[in-house]
């Protein structure tokens, strides 16, 4: 029967496609800079905005417009969407969305309440925190805390469909957007650290029906892989290219969960995406056979596949044998931009492993891979010479391999953290400068690891960590920088007290935008960093800062709401250091700084 499937599968990637109207629909709004149509901006996860009314001369005017309550304490990450006159805005669990009309003063158009059982709180981790909706064809679709992905009617507010994508039991959630392609909503899932299996998934835009999955471990007819077409820097990946980096079953169990961003590339109709850390949290239980490290594929990996199919054209591991929870999620930006004097059409990621890498979105070739944190010590390196066996892979450091010191030892000093150099809080691209600005973590840990045995829905981490401000640097837990990904060099870096949690906007006016976890919304100058204004609002910002016109007129809004995994001790009240797997302890001092709180700031020009 998978044999049926796969064939299936590969018989419809080479039939003739016909684009469907949603693809078209999707870069029409998304090309109107006085809308924001997806959590990203558009298709190529800029997050940049062609609006130049507010710029580096006038920003430091801006004042508050109007302001909106969600009434929801808890992490709020994503950012509202904006087409025509309306505003849609979400909230974490119990992911209420409201239409919010914008010609009324923010009058409220209509309120969407989902009944979701509670049962699936405790199961999330890392707070309760959604990334949000997005919009296609005058529906609004979105994935819930309990894996329900829905259809609204943008208008109405109108359940147009529902699925479940997971089980919660199992410990299946979800926090991430999805993404409207032609005629399919894409949508990931959460739940690596209770074993869950990765997996991402299409629905018919229409009907809510599932069109093909794709797995992150297992068989080729699960993954939906060729094993002679799909490709791994320049070369097929082979029959059984995951089952042979597994110990026994335990891909079954296995993690590379899907829980971060997505983008597309019209012209070569691919869509990318990265997976997460294998399951457990303890590389000793995950050795092979011989009890040496295996590479456990395909977690840690960015994925280009085909959305009519989900057939992967190409694939590229970044941690193999992942011994640092380093997940790979994180948006994969889509830019045309110089690399050793050629343009080159590129994806670009910034990873939690603190690596920055360049490659070319359309084969997969790695073009750049640098730590974009110069306190990264875990590895010396990527090996980048093609004729070397080790090519693609990054060189461990002996002093920081969990897997080597051990089960039941106590690695200390490990740049960066289990949450990163950057965690999901997405990065922008600025055509105006060619630069990436990017929201850091500059975070270390101690990392001991446990045996652990799985249960569904019981958690499945196997370690216990304590996380703390990079030493002899400035003291301080993150950066705001410009990088260069052409070179792999940061431009500039501007240090902040905590962690950036924010995602940052660009614009054309020469502004780049960010919140801090103190709540302060940031402006700065893309040329040099130059802080050109700061509003502190309600509460921490992790919400990712957009921008829209309504009326002649530029707005800029942000969410503000403390949580996810750097305010997980505020938005769930913990107090133990090691709680948050590590985070309570590590940003304690946060307490001092903002409370919890749930709102929207919208501000213009006077």
């Amino acid at each position: 029967m998978h044999q049926l499937k796969l064939l299936g599968a590969l018989l419809a990637c080479s039939a003739f496609t016909t684009p469907a109207l949603a693809n078209d629909d999707v870069i029409k709004q998304t090309s109107d800079p006085h809308q924001w149509a997806l959590q990203t901006g558009d298709y190529a996860n800029h997050r940049y905005s062609k609006l130049d009314q507010i710029t580096t001369k006038n920003v430091a005017d801006l004042k508050v417009a109007w302001t909106f309550s969600t009434g929801v304490l808890r992490g709020h990450e994503g950012s509202p969407l904006v087409i025509g006159d309306t505003m849609y805005i979400h909230t974490p669990f119990p992911n209420i969305i409201y239409a919010l009309d914008l010609n009324d003063n923010g009058k409220i158009i209509w309120k969407y309440s989902p009944k979701q059982d509670p049962s699936v709180v405790p199961v999330m981790c890392c707070d309760t925190v959604n990334r949000g909706p997005a919009y296609a064809q005058g529906m609004l679709f979105f994935s819930q805390a309990d894996t329900n992905v829905v259809a609204l009617d943008a208008k109405t507010g109108k359940e147009l469909w529902k699925v479940a994508n997971g089980d919660p039991k199992r410990g299946e959630t979800n926090t991430a957007t999805v993404l409207p392609v032609k005629d399919k909503i894409i949508v990931g899932i959460s739940g690596a650290e209770f074993g869950v299996r990765g997996h991402i998934t299409a629905y018919d835009m229409k009907t809510g029906k599932q069109v093909w999955r794709a797995y992150s471990t297992g068989p080729d007819n699960e993954l939906l892989v060729d094993p002679q077409k799909t490709m791994s820097l320049g070369k097929p990946i082979g029959e059984n290219s995951s089952l042979k980096t597994w110990n026994g079953e335990q891909w079954k169990t296995g993690g590379g969960s899907t829980w971060g961003w997505f983008s597309y590339d019209p012209k070569l109709n691919l869509f990318y995406y990265g997976t997460a850390n294998p399951s457990t949290w303890n590389p000793v239980q995950r050795a092979g056979p011989d009890g040496k490290p295996i590479d456990q594929k395909w977690t840690m990996s960015i994925f280009a596949r085909d959305p009519d199919t989900g057939m992967a054209r190409w694939a590229y591991q970044m941690t193999p044998f992942d011994q640092w929870d380093y997940d790979g999620i994180n948006e994969m930006i889509l830019a045309d931009i110089d690399v050793g004097g050629k343009t080159r059409q590129t994806l670009v990621h910034f990873d939690r492993n603190g690596l920055a890498y360049t490659l070319d979105r359309a084969t997969g070739e790695l073009l750049v891979a640098a730590k974009f944190d110069p306190k990264v010590n875990w590895t010396t390196g990527v090996v980048m010479d093609p004729k070397d066996p080790q090519y693609g892979r990054p060189q461990v450091v002996a002093k920081y391999s969990t897997f080597q010191n051990g089960q039941d030892v106590n690695t200390k000093g490990i740049c960066p953290a289990a949450l990163g150099s950057k965690d999901q809080q997405p990065a922008s691209f600025s055509p105006k400068t060619g630069l990436f600005y990017v929201p850091t973590n500059h975070v270390c840990m101690d990392y001991e690891p446990f045996k652990v045995s799985y249960t569904a829905g019981q958690p499945y981490v196997g370690a216990t960590l304590s996380m703390f401000p990079a030493p002899d640097s400035h003291g301080g837990m993150g950066n705001f920088i410009a990088w260069d990904a052409g070179k792999g060099k940061i431009v500039w870096s501007k240090p902040e007290q905590f962690s950036v949690w924010s995602g940052a906007l660009t614009t054309a006016g020469g502004v780049a935008f960010y919140g801090t976890l103190e709540g302060y919304l940031k402006a700065v100058d893309q040329k040099d960093g130059k802080e050109l204004f700061k509003f502190k609002t309600p509460s921490g910002i992790i919400g990712n800062v957009m921008t829209y016109s309504h009326k002649g007129k530029q707005y800029v809004a942000v969410y503000s709401g403390v949580g996810g995994w750097a305010g997980i001790g505020l938005a769930a009240g913990l107090t133990n250091p090691t709680d948050g797997l590590g985070a309570v302890g590590g940003y304690a001092e946060l307490n001092n700084y903002t409370a919890l709180g749930g709102s929207l700031t919208v501000f213009a020009l006077p």
